[in-house]
């Protein structure tokens, strides 16, 4: 493995080039067809310093270096978006960046996706612990058998789904077909957020992704960064085989992306930034600061820039809503028919609780937004609404005291209380 990280500060523009080009020296890298996984806008990482480096590397080098936006079932990417992105103008596109093309994932198109096999119910059953018993088919974006190697460069943040995000998991759910990535989120939903979020090793989630991921037969290599927290530059990066590159960017997110804190907050307001675009990408907001209110507490939601819950499953959204795991474990045969990964995405947002089919849903906290959603659709979706007009984010600050916590730029520091 090559790798490089800090603690404290974060690598030099220097530490960060003389590592990209010693993990790329390899003759073996020569002539061949490359294709790189990069997140899309609602991950920070400097990507468009690892872009130039890559490209600056291989370019050369290589028959092809292309980039593919692993976007789950995110928004598809405008070209000025892309260019943002990678942190390019277009005439560097159409100039020094010619020869490089840049891929989003259309997971919305089945015709982009081939099978790679067939994971069965008896091994899904070992893997989940008896949660689950079914098999999954596993498909992949066909641009993987086109290349020679894929390369995945993207950072490691603590991950309400499967532990830590990163590694295999810009294959599952990266560019992965729905199969894999519906049942990878239910187990995630079935274990639950508040579980598993921030855990280390490997979660029956991961081990589940890493499983579809060797089933795929190209050549692998991950870059894997850890972002230093407050800044757009890294405290690590580790390059070597997906899970050994993730398993140590892991451990160094552990100790750079997860804050305790000694008493739960009764009221959090978590401000999420303009890169989370609706609530299905703004609910990390929820997700990172559950395990840090008190019961009977609210987190809030504040983001007067969305009016969306999603752009792509928004849909479906709307007809089941948000509600607690055993809301739709106890109604199985009226819920079955949905994607189990909406379901996931709607109890996590939920929260821990419980349900009783005469006593209804019995949430642990809150959940508030104040975005530009209106009360009426709040209500809708068993959301509760606050005006965020009413809202003025310095009010909140430094009264931890009172019980009341302000996080700026929420959605990636993962809260937790200290145990003793």
């Amino acid at each position: 493995m090559y790798s490089l990280a800090v603690n404290n500060g974060t690598l030099s523009d220097e530490q960060v080039s003389g590592l990209v080009h010693q993990a790329l020296a390899d003759p073996k890298l020569d002539g061949q067809r490359i294709l790189v996984l990069i997140p899309d806008s609602t991950r920070t990482a400097p990507i468009p310093q690892m872009f130039r480096l890559l490209h600056q590397e291989l370019s050369q080098r290589v028959a092809a270096l292309d980039f593919l936006i692993a976007l789950g079932t995110h928004n598809l990417m405008s070209e000025e978006q892309i260019n943002h992105l990678v942190g390019v103008t277009p005439e560097e596109r159409e100039t020094t960046f010619k020869k490089i093309r840049i891929f989003n994932h259309l997971w919305n198109e089945p015709d982009t996706f081939i099978f790679c096999g067939i994971i069965s119910a008896d091994e899904i059953a070992e893997i989940s612990g008896g949660m689950l018993h079914q098999s999954v088919d596993v498909r992949i974006n066909k641009l993987v058998t086109e290349y020679d190697l894929i390369a995945i460069c993207g950072p490691v943040f603590p991950h309400e789904v499967v532990g830590f995000s990163g590694g295999n998991k810009y294959f599952f759910p990266g560019i992965g077909g729905q199969e894999v990535i519906n049942l990878s989120h239910w187990l995630g939903a079935l274990i639950t957020c508040y579980e598993i979020i921030g855990t280390l090793g490997i979660t029956p989630v991961r081990r589940l992704i890493n499983r579809a991921a060797n089933l795929i037969s190209t050549p692998k290599l991950c870059l894997a960064m850890v972002v230093a927290p407050k800044t757009n530059q890294l405290a690590g990066l580790y390059i070597d085989q997906p899970e050994s590159a993730w398993e140590a960017a892991a451990k160094l997110s552990a100790k750079l992306h997860i804050k305790y804190v000694d008493r739960p907050f009764k009221q959090v307001l978590s401000v999420m930034p303009q890169m989370y675009d609706d609530i299905w990408t703004a609910a990390k907001g929820m997700y990172k600061l559950e395990p840090v209110v008190a019961d009977g507490g609210e987190v809030i939601i504040y983001a007067p820039h969305i009016t969306e819950f999603s752009y792509t499953h928004g849909e479906i959204l709307s007809e089941i809503g948000y509600h607690l795991r055993d809301y739709f474990l106890k109604q199985w045969d009226k819920f079955q028919k949905y994607p189990a990964g909406v379901l996931a995405h709607s109890t996590h947002l939920k929260g821990m609780g419980t349900f009783d089919p005469i006593k209804g849903e019995q949430a642990r906290i809150r959940v508030t937004l104040a975005t530009g959603i209106s009360a009426e659709r709040c209500a809708a979706h068993n959301l509760n609404y606050c005006n965020p007009a009413t809202i003025q984010p310095t009010e909140w600050a430094n009264r931890e005291d009172e019980g009341i916590l302000l996080v700026p730029k929420a959605g990636e520091i993962l809260y937790r209380l200290i145990t003793y």
